[in-house]
């Protein structure tokens, strides 16, 4: 069951780009199919390009405390549509989501996942869009890396149950990511600080 609840989430050093919100039009450029890497899946029905913003992650905006006790009990499935947001929210895709709850985790990513911060600070207001790595073509499925890190130690249990079917050159056979080390959990820390002070956030 649920100690706390499994959310995907930036990758650290890699998916942590915070970059002003806009209102800009994004065409419809996927849709939801079967997949060969697990259930449902996300294709481009056209041409995608570098850095194209794809679409919006999309579901209620809750509290990670209200999150926990909502699937508190709940047994673990290896899957999950609960995107961390920020330090205080998660973005819970059971309720509201949208297509993009569907993209499934790859090792070898084609897409990856950007926060954008509310111009204002407002937390909850804060928004993640699922960026393209590469040029994806047509009829490809689009992949991120989930990001998942948990604080219990990672069992061979654990991995099986978070496996990973993406089936590229590099893959881990597990969703789930390193632990940060005690170092670079500092490193994090003073670069947030250091973040805060000068935006005054």
């Amino acid at each position: 069951s649920f100690d706390g609840c499994v959310c995907r989430g930036l990758r650290a050093g890699r998916m942590t780009a915070f970059l002003p919100e806009a209102a800009r039009p994004m065409p419809k450029k996927i849709e939801r199919r079967q997949s060969s890497i697990h259930g449902n899946g996300v294709f481009a029905t056209e041409a995608i390009a570098k850095g194209e913003r794809v679409v919006r992650y999309k579901g209620q905006v809750r509290a990670h405390a209200d999150v926990d006790a909502a699937y508190a009990g709940h047994d673990e499935t290896g899957h999950t549509f609960l995107f961390s947001l920020n330090d205080e929210f998660v973005i819970d895709a059971n309720i509201d989501g949208n297509v993009a709850r569907w993209i499934n985790h790859s090792c070898n990513p084609n897409c990856e996942a950007i926060q954008e911060e509310n111009a204002k600070g407002k937390k909850h207001k804060d928004k993640v869009y699922i960026h393209a790595l590469r040029d994806i073509a047509a009829g490809e499925e689009l992949s991120y890396n989930y990001g998942i890190v948990l604080d219990e130690p990672y069992t061979a249990a654990l991995k099986k149950l978070w496996e990973c079917r993406c089936g590229s050159y590099n893959c881990t056979r597990t969703m789930l990511q390193p632990k940060e080390t005690p170092v670079a959990k500092k490193a994090k820390a003073r670069k947030a600080k250091a973040t805060k002070a000068a935006t005054g956030r």
